[in-house]
């Protein structure tokens, strides 16, 4: 006997339809899935026979030959699990009831209770957008599924209340949903910029890069707030949006890092330590395609402190990513295009003690030691960074003082008046910040009076700056602009734009 049940595949955040085949026949006893399974696919025959027998129902003796359609597709992940086994139930004859068109996913533990897989989110959005409206997941996966509007989502415990589930012996309520807003949580940082103290400068380049969705980059010397500035990004950041947070949580929903919730309701920081390989931070890997760090930033912050510390290579890999907001991932098997847009802080010292230019301290590092320290990091990749700012040594007396310092919250204000500006101004096009501009944005909305090209000229002949840098010093000129309530971009807003290419490096 034939039978067919339908599950997903899930390649990078799509999901791409499966259909399940079995076929029981007389012959020798034996169980063979066929259709490109990776080892944990192959493997679940084990699980699904000791998940059916513990379920107190009966694992055919005869030749099951088991196809997973279409066979040009590699599929990976357990959680083919429920739907394996479902199948061969059915082929068997021990279901007969017609459930065409309910999408199964899950992984089996041997006594046949369901364990939580991963990528349920990816996969229930896209069988969504394919016209599938009706979902059986296990239990631990409720709450990414409770988001999902316009699907009947099924989350149940086990195998045998599955079969009940499909015979109609039993009736389970479908998953309710729930709104984002009644989960998201207030801004609850262990930092704040009013703990920040000094740095003024730097406060105020940061306001701009957030503004706007530009790079930053902190050049200090050791102890002098870098780590603590980068730390207090987010929370100068506006509040997830429900599609935002959406596309975070499909990215960590597929990694198996889903915060309780089910959704992810506070912007991410990710902060990579320096040795981390480029498969880590872009994503890859042997087997299953996975997302890296930079993907884990999306619509976030990407920290990376002491930047020529990480590995040259590991840094080149960030440069497309800088510039097009996604990465796509190649391997012999699969092309995975994963989102990459997110707001880049990289920290280092001015030199490798960190003394150099110090008021306080003596740099003990020889001009060859300095240059060579500097040029790990690349010319083109500091050129992707938007704002270079140098953050200085602070005073004992800035250290101790009880002035009133500005709170995130009044920061963030500020900075969510720019941000409506900008989704003003490029309501209709495929962006959302000054940052994502093109050549075109860029000369339809940044034109410059003939003494802010006078200045932006002297800046660039001056400072030897690629045709890369002088965009780039005119969308944060727009940002600043922006800031001021501004519909121009006035003479001072090009030289305060222009100042931040100028850190030492």
């Amino acid at each position: 006997m034939l039978s067919k049940i339908t599950s997903f595949a899930l390649r990078g955040l799509e999901g791409i339809p499966v259909e399940v085949e079995t076929d029981i026949n007389k012959g020798m006893v034996s169980c063979d899935i066929v259709g490109l399974p990776d080892t944990a696919v192959k493997e679940s025959k084990e699980r699904v026979r000791s998940a059916i027998k513990n379920s107190a129902l009966i694992f055919p003796v005869n030749k099951i030959t088991i196809n997973l359609a279409p066979a040009d597709v590699k599929k990976e992940g357990s959680h083919y699990d429920l739907p394996l086994a479902v199948s061969i139930l059915k082929a068997s004859g021990q279901l007969s009831a017609n459930f065409d068109g309910t999408v199964l996913l899950g992984e089996l533990a041997l006594d046949g209770s369901l364990r939580p897989a991963e990528g349920i989110l990816p996969v229930l959005i896209s069988a969504r957008s394919k016209g599938f409206k009706r979902f059986v997941i296990p239990a631990g996966n409720r709450g990414e599924a409770s988001f999902i509007d316009g699907a009947e989502v099924y989350a149940l415990n086990t195998l045998k209340e599955v079969v009940e589930f499909l015979q109609g012996e039993k009736t389970f309520e479908p998953v309710k949903a729930r709104s984002y807003a009644s989960v998201r949580k207030a801004q609850t940082y262990n930092c704040d910029m009013s703990l920040v103290k000094g740095q003024a400068a730097a406060k105020r380049a940061i306001e701009i890069a957030v503004a706007g969705g530009h790079n930053i980059l902190l050049v200090g010397p050791p102890g002098s707030g870098k780590t603590m500035l980068a730390r207090c990004i987010p929370t100068i950041m506006p509040d997830l949006t429900f599609e935002e947070a959406l596309e975070v949580t499909k990215i960590l929903s597929v990694s198996g890092e889903l915060p309780e919730d089910g959704i992810v309701t506070l912007r991410p920081f990710r902060t990579p330590h320096h040795t981390a390989t480029t498969v880590s931070l872009c994503g890859g890997g042997s087997g299953k395609i996975r997302a890296g760090e930079i993907s884990k930033a999306h619509n976030g912050v990407l920290f990376l402190d002491e930047l020529p510390e990480y590995h040259r290579s590991t840094l080149e890999a960030l440069r497309q990513p800088l510039e097009d907001g996604v990465i796509t991932v190649t391997r012999a098997g699969a092309s995975v295009t994963f989102p990459a847009d997110f707001i880049l802080c990289a920290s280092m010292n001015p030199c490798p003690c960190g003394n150099y230019g110090s008021a306080k301290h003596v740099c003990k590092c020889t001009p060859a030691q300095i240059l060579r320290y500097r040029s790990r990091v690349s010319g083109p990749l500091l050129d992707r960074i938007d704002l270079h700012i140098e953050a200085d040594g602070v005073v004992y007396d800035e250290l101790i003082s009880e002035a009133a310092a500005e709170t995130s919250a009044e920061i963030r204000s500020r900075v969510e008046r720019a941000r409506q500006i900008q989704r003003e101004r490029f309501q209709g096009e495929d962006m959302r910040v000054n940052s994502n501009m093109g050549e075109r944005q860029i000369k339809k909305y940044c034109r410059l009076s003939a003494e802010s090209e006078n200045i932006l000229r002297g800046a660039f002949e001056s400072l030897n700056l690629s045709a890369r840098a002088r965009s780039r010093i005119i969308k944060v000129a727009r940002t600043i602009a922006d800031l001021d309530g501004s519909a121009d971009i006035q003479p001072k807003h090009i030289l305060e734009a222009a100042s931040y290419r100028s850190a030492g490096l």
